[in-house]
């Protein structure tokens, strides 16, 4: 009611007008933004040092205050307790693997655009290693944390946990303050625990708009003459399209592009990535390149994942999101259904991209029909074999080798 002003808004019908207040922390951090992304990696780089760092410091800080907190133990061997049947839960997986997507920026461009500044022969597997294992260990280390506290306002509210713990904007923005609120010298602990908020969102929201910036200025080469101006527009571009998140009733808006946004789309689109690599390109070319960047070949387990495994589970991962789609809610408000159409239209929006530049090419390669399904799906470097009638793509071996 304080900060949202839910209570002015009827519904994602009644937005209002942006308040001042949530327009100037918009502001501010969209200037940090700007000045973090205008060189480039020059100043990302060297902002990453505390955006990235400074999460974990204040983890570990409010882990080491959260276990002395009494029914801290509790909340912890809840953690830590497994109930598998759940696995058998479509939803599940669902969840974990879009969270898996969103940590690690797969499929959002963030990884290709900036392993595009590395050398060429940067050993990309180790740094594959290193990444995949500190995310999952980060999320896995998070979780003694959220549950000491979780654990702690069960045992002060006498309440069970599962009525305690929620998941979304409720947990980080209610449940968690709330909890810090009751600690002795809880302005302190308030403090370190939002700028740790604000590091990790503004360390997101540079990853999300870099893939951006260099993506185009990759594509349109006369960008790069002027990236601090081309910076400039993404970021005020980005700032007037978030206004609409801190109006009273912005928090609708926030739930339907969380919800729609970047779930099933994010998945979609990391399995024709997949496919695009392992069966179009080819495995074994795929394979070839990274043993030319790094000198050592893939092995049969990485190649199998790719060809089979990966595009399998994605496949999967895809379908039950369809079939088992929910429509969202924000507490007992539900949405009206012009306000869910809006949100497949998001979310189509970028699955759609896929079939229009595929029509896209074909309209616009020359030849026959066959010929311009050659030079499709074969790549550019490769044109040449397909001029003289040697597509690798039309044959069988290149679609079983592994």
């Amino acid at each position: 009611r304080g900060v949202l002003h839910l209570q002015d808004s009827e519904g994602i019908a009644d937005l209002g007008l942006p308040r001042w207040q949530l327009t100037s922390c918009l502001a501010v951090v969209i200037v940090v933004l700007y000045f973090s992304l205008w060189k480039g990696v020059k100043t990302s780089g060297k902002v990453v040092w505390i955006t990235a760092t400074m999460p974990y410091v204040v983890l570990t800080v409010l882990l080491l205050r959260g276990v002395t907190l009494p029914g801290a133990m509790d909340g912890i061997k809840a953690y830590l307790s497994v109930d598998f049947r759940r696995l058998c839960e479509p939803q599940v997986w669902i969840d974990a693997a879009t969270q898996i997507c969103f940590s690690l920026g797969v499929g959002f461009g963030v990884l290709i655009a900036f392993s595009s500044y590395n050398k060429f022969s940067n050993n990309c597997y180790r740094d594959a290693i290193i990444t995949s294992s500190i995310n999952s260990l980060t999320s896995f280390f998070s979780g003694f944390v959220i549950f000491s506290f979780l654990g702690y306002m069960s045992h002060k509210h006498s309440v069970p946990l599962d009525k305690v713990a929620t998941d979304g904007p409720g947990l980080v923005f209610i449940i968690y303050p709330e909890a810090i609120a009751t600690l002795p010298g809880s302005s302190v602990w308030a403090v370190i625990f939002f700028i740790m908020l604000l590091t990790l969102g503004i360390d997101s929201a540079m990853g999300g708009m870099e893939s951006v910036i260099t993506g185009l200025m990759d594509e349109f080469k006369f960008l790069h003459k002027h990236r601090e101006l081309f910076t400039l527009f993404i970021v005020v571009s980005t700032f007037l399209i978030s206004l609409f998140c801190v109006t009273n009733g912005g928090i609708y808006v926030f739930t339907l592009l969380d919800h729609y946004a970047a779930g099933t789309s994010i998945l979609f689109g990391v399995l024709i990535e997949a496919i695009g690599i392992a069966w179009f390109y080819g495995v074994d070319r795929f394979s070839d390149d990274i043993e030319e960047m790094i000198g050592q070949r893939p092995s049969l387990y990485w190649r199998l994942c790719w060809k089979f495994v990966s595009p399998c589970f994605l496949l999967f991962m895809v379908v039950v999101s369809f079939v088992t789609f929910n429509p969202p809610n924000y507490g007992t408000y539900t949405f009206p259904v012009w306000a869910n159409m809006i949100g497949w239209c998001l979310a189509i929006s970028s699955m759609t991209m896929v079939p229009l530049y595929a029509i896209y090419k074909m309209c616009t390669l020359p030849g026959k029909f066959c010929d311009r399904l050659a030079y499709a799906i074969t790549p550019e470097h490769e044109h040449h074999l397909v001029d003289n009638g040697e597509v690798r793509r039309f044959t069988l071996q290149h679609w079983m080798v592994i």
